[in-house]
Formats: structure tokens, sequence, C-alpha cells
């Protein structure tokens, strides 16, 4: 006959913000990798070691995306959207999360001085990891669950390491919670990662082309001769990135595809003719964009271009040329959706000369 477990007052927000910031984990690029920490947590390369210890957080990135785990050059055409600061990811199983809980748990309360709030909310701490008392809407455990190792993982918060607020990116402070290989996290952690999470993380790192806007005339134009400005298909295609987490019983992921479909040009000066006259030249029915310039076109008004009005002088003009591209995302079991718009620009130096009359 089960007895109802008795419940406890929920540790003061500093004391669990003391207690979590010693387990939430940080997410590099490289795959999950075992690590021993008998030997000082040093990682060591793939497959399992003797403890079985998994840093089960670390998000595995490929296709398209940033070198050494750094944000990739894409820009949200929505202000109000941004990669998630941080989620709960499995972490550790039973036995090895018991061995690290408890040994800092004990190194803190140990620590001379520790008393008061702090002292009493990491003596709670240890009580509902190891005597099953229950902490509101967190249910307890006995000796960490060790009954049950192999069968699930605890979770723990992880910091996005590219997300500047450091408030932001600190926010996932709920303690370590048990969830059951094949099962859901509970529903009240909505930040737990899934595959829409991983396809917001994709789209941070994703890494568009830097592709050159071909000209003509290339680099030295006439005032008022237009410039023809095109993209074709063959240097302007789909992109990928995808991340995915794979740990003992949890194997999720996301791709992310960026489609181009208009090009903005900025001709970098008031005095100048943009063609469209919205300077926004869109995908042709072939995946170009623009039209390439021929012989023979030199008085005809370009699908996509600029005709310059000055001069440069003795310095250049900055053609800006963005790209706007259409980003979706699918994910294991079939989710999937659409994510804002993303942009990406370069410029390039444009050389205008003052002559009135050119031979054609």
């Amino acid at each position: 006959m089960n007895r109802p477990r008795p419940t406890i007052p929920c540790p003061s927000a500093a004391a669990l913000v003391l207690a979590i910031s010693l387990l939430v984990l940080t997410a590099p690029t490289a795959a999950a990798e075992p690590v021993d920490w008998d030997k000082g947590g040093q990682a060591k390369e793939g497959g399992s070691d003797r403890t079985g210890i998994f840093a089960a957080a670390r998000i595995q990135y490929s296709g398209s995306v940033a070198k050494g785990g750094g944000t990739g050059n894409v820009t949200s055409s929505d202000v109000n959207w941004t990669p998630p600061p941080c989620w709960y990811a499995p972490y550790l199983g039973a036995k090895d999360f018991k061995k690290e809980m408890s040994k800092h748990i004990d190194s803190q309360l140990n620590t001379p001085g520790m008393g008061g709030t702090a002292g009493a909310a990491l003596g709670e701490t240890k009580r509902h990891y190891e005597d099953g008392f229950d902490i509101p809407g967190k249910p307890g455990y006995k000796d960490y669950n060790v009954e049950n190792d192999g069968k699930g993982m605890f979770w723990a918060g992880v910091e996005n390491p590219n997300e500047p607020d450091y408030l932001k990116r600190t926010s996932c402070t709920d303690l370590p919670f048990w969830v059951e290989n094949g099962d859901a996290p509970p529903p009240q952690y909505e930040e737990a990662i899934n595959p829409e999470i991983l396809a917001a993380l994709a789209y941070q790192h994703m890494q568009l082309p830097d592709t050159k806007v071909t000209l003509a005339p290339e680099a030295n134009t006439k005032v008022n001769l237009p410039t023809w400005a095109w993209l074709d298909k063959a240097v302007f295609d789909e992109v990928q990135a995808t991340a995915a987490l794979n740990v003992p019983g949890f194997n999720i992921q996301a791709t992310t595809t960026a489609r181009p479909v208009s090009l903005k040009l900025e001709p970098g000066t008031e005095d100048a003719v943009t063609y469209p006259a919205s300077g926004e030249c869109v995908i042709n029915a072939d995946d170009s964009i623009g039209e390439p310039y021929a012989k023979g076109k030199a008085d005809e008004t370009p699908p996509c271009g600029i005709r310059y009005l000055r001069s440069s002088g003795d310095s250049t003009y900055k053609l800006r040329a963005t790209i706007t591209w259409d980003i979706d995302w699918t994910g294991t079991g079939g989710a999937g959706g659409d994510l804002p718009n993303g942009t990406f620009g370069n410029e390039q130096a444009i050389t205008v000369q003052e002559i009135q009359a050119v031979n054609r």
C-alpha cells in the first residue's frame, strides 16, 4: 500500500539557482561524447566508456552551418523572433546522476557559512532526491531513482552559449527531473528539447552562401548607363542545416531549409534609380533572378539593375545586395512548419565615371 508522500516547501529561487548552477550544461557543436568524470571530466571520442556517463545535451550540427559552433549569418526578418536562450535536455542516468548530484549537494552543504535559507533549500533538495519528498509540482525520488537506472534519464537545464543575454541564458533553472525512455517530458517543461527547438537552433547556426551578384558593367560603370544585375540558378540554390540530439533512449533531429525568393539592391547613394523601382528583384520561373546582359541591350531597361545619376568621383559607391530566403523546417516524427524569412547581404564597390556618351 502506497502512503501519500509528505511535501516540503519549495526552495527559494536563489537557492534553487545555486543548486542548479552546478548542473546547467552548455551546448557545444560536437556530437554527444562520453565523459569520464573520474579523470577530471576529460571528454573522449565517440562510443561509450566504462562510466557510461554522457554529456548528453551536446547537439550535433551538420550541413551549411557556421564553423566552431558560432552564430550563422542569417538575419531574421521578424525582429520579435529569437532562438531559444535555454532548454531542458537529457543529462545523466540515475546512478551517474546520483554520483554527481549528491557530490555537489554535499560539497555545498559542507561549505563554511552555508546556512539560513540557502542551506535549508539545499537540504530540501537533498531530501527531494534521496527520501522521496515532493516539491510542489515535482514528485520526489527514492535514492535518486537508481532502481530505474537504464530505463530513462534525468533531464537538466542547458544554456545556449550564443545567447548574449545572461538572464535569459540562465533562466532554465528547474531542478533536474526524470523522464522514462520513450516518454515525453512533463508538459510543464515547455522548454524541453524537441524538433521545433532543434529547428530554431539550426536556423541560428545556418550559414548562407556569400553569393556575389553578377553585374554588367561589372565594377566600373558610367553615369546614366543602366547596370544589369542577375543571379544564376547554378549559384543560387536552397541551403540546409540540421541539428540532431542522439542519446540513449532519445534521438531527434530537425532540418531547416532556406530557399532564395528575392534580391534587393541598395545603390549606396540617393543619386541612383533601381529597376524595379522598389529595388526588389523577384525570383524567375527557372529559379534565377534578373537577366544576364547581352550585346545590344545597352539601351534597354534591365528587369533587375541600377542606373547611377552621379559620378562616384575618386571614391566608390557601396552597392548592397541582400537576398531574402524563405525558411521552413522538418523534423522527427513528421513535425515541421515555417520559420521567419531570413536575409543576408554583402557589399560590392562600384566606380561610376562621369561620361555622358558611350560607344556601343
